[in-house]
């Protein structure tokens, strides 16, 4: 019997690329790792679809796994400690999530799909970071969102909300 280390999973992006993966960094994938175990029967190489991934970020979503299973990334604390991800975990962690935002993102979006809870919690601890310590409106600019509200609107939700800028 062949351990995950020594099988491999064929991980297909959006575009059709196919990715062969080692099968214990394919499994920090809850949602592979469930695929994986339904077609357990066969001796053939598994080609696991992953229609809501490209795959730029498939890519980039197996480096992560890779590298976490020979060192796995230490536990986030909650709320951050600080604004900069170096101070948050280790020096890889931190350079792999200094991206644009937009890669960034999808990165959350792709961690969500298929169920990988650390790299979903570095890439939305990365976004916490960006807004820690900041005004609406520097969050805002950080994030390109246009304030809807009117003036009279704001200071109405200011005043409601006073509490949490005295804290």
């Amino acid at each position: 019997m062949e351990t995950d280390s020594e099988t491999s999973i064929n991980l297909m992006s959006k575009e059709g690329d196919a990715f062969t993966v080692p099968a214990n960094v394919a499994k920090m994938s809850e949602l592979v790792k469930s695929m994986i175990d339904e077609e357990e029967d066969d001796d053939s190489t598994p080609e696991i679809p992953l229609p809501n991934v490209k795959a730029t970020v498939l890519k980039k979503v197996i480096e992560f796994c890779t590298h976490y299973s020979t060192e796995p990334m230490d536990e986030i604390e909650k709320p951050l400690k600080s604004s900069t991800m170096k101070q948050v975990v280790q020096e890889w962690y931190a350079e792999y999530v200094n991206v644009d935002q937009a890669l960034l993102f999808e990165l959350i979006l792709a961690a969500n799909y298929m169920d990988i809870k650390p790299l979903l919690d570095l890439t939305c601890a990365t976004v916490a970071s960006m807004i820690k310590g900041k005004t609406p409106e520097e969050i805002r600019k950080t994030f390109n969102i246009t304030n809807d509200f009117s003036p009279e609107e704001e200071a109405q939700v200011r005043e409601e909300n006073k509490w949490c800028e005295e804290a």
